[in-house]
């Protein structure tokens, strides 16, 4: 805060009046700081962060401690409920289901991860010049982007899964296509988020500068870019539960990742008639409930994200 003149005049001891102890005020700090300060105490958003990287982990680091016959198929072990040797069970070929949910969740949050830099990456790309440019790169990006939207995701998604399944698109590259389907669908409303602060960073007083200056279009793109990464953090947040929610519906229907390739979709499509869904409650109960676990850490974290971001929100 600025001092008048006969503020300025007066001795240091005076001027730290107010401060415990005589100590001096704390300096300013930064943007990002403050974000920081706002999002720690966003106990909501913390426990959300705290979960994601427990699952992670879970999913990640947890097959390596999985004994080696864990996830072999095995007919003397066909649909055993919970027991010592097996914590959640066995499935219907005798595989441990603790192991399969873990290993399961290596692919749905990698599809998640993935699609979601695929398309932030396309999003915030073509964002940043339909705002910058304007005119006909305007027009025809947004109309694209408005084609996009208008169309609703999920059954073209269960259209292009079953086109890949009539071609017979092998197994192992079915994940690959997953993600550049779902990346695809998800970047018109980041590009359209993006290309709004473009247009209003456009008038900034650091635009007119880099102007005078006569910098490159490139460089003026990467600093609006900058100034962007708000928004395209809290929309990267939100893409990974999108992402991982269609990656679901799409497995579930045979259509996504298909066995023997694990994944929390395919492992609830493993309990698909109704004795496994009144006697086996551990073949679906396990996949359902990480899912609805992780997307509900995602959107809380990706809420506390857009609060600790916005700059009006008080410190």
């Amino acid at each position: 805060m600025a001092m008048d003149s006969g503020e300025l005049l007066q001795p240091e001891a005076l001027r730290r009046r107010g401060t415990p102890d005589g100590a001096r005020p704390s300096a300013a700090s930064s943007p990002w700081q403050a974000a920081y300060r706002r999002l720690r105490k966003n106990k909501l958003a913390c426990a959300g962060l705290l979960f994601l990287l427990a699952m992670l982990l879970f999913c990640f680091v947890g097959p390596l401690f999985a004994s080696d016959t864990a996830g072999r198929v095995s007919v003397s072990l066909i649909n055993k409920p919970p027991s010592g040797s097996h914590w959640l069970g066995t499935d219907n070929l005798g595989r441990d289901v603790l192991t399969r949910l873990m290993q399961a969740g290596r692919i749905s949050l990698l599809v998640g991860l993935v699609s979601m830099v695929l398309s932030i990456v396309l999003g915030s790309l073509l964002g940043a010049i339909a705002g910058f440019y304007r005119g006909f790169a305007d027009h025809l990006i947004m109309r694209i982007a408005d084609i996009l939207l208008a169309v609703p995701e999920i059954p073209i998604l269960i259209i292009i899964g079953a086109i890949l399944s009539d071609l017979k698109v092998p197994s192992e590259y079915r994940i690959y296509m997953v993600m550049l389907m779902i990346s695809f669908m998800a970047w018109p409303s980041l590009a359209r988020l993006v290309r709004s602060q473009i247009l209003s960073f456009r008038e900034r007083p650091f635009m007119l500068a880099a102007e005078a200056l006569g910098l490159r279009d490139r460089r003026k793109l990467v600093h609006l870019l900058l100034n962007a990464v708000p928004v395209i953090l809290v929309v990267a947040t939100l893409s990974v539960a999108r992402a991982i929610l269609s990656e679901t519906v799409l497995s579930y229907l045979g259509l996504g990742v298909v066995p023997p390739t694990p994944s929390w979709g395919n492992m609830m499509a493993a309990a698909n008639s109704l004795i496994d869904f009144q006697t086996r409650p551990w073949l679906w109960i396990p996949p359902g409930t990480a899912i609805f676990l992780t997307v509900i850490a995602i959107n809380v974290l990706g809420d506390g994200l857009r609060d600790a971001l916005d700059p009006r929100m008080k410190r």
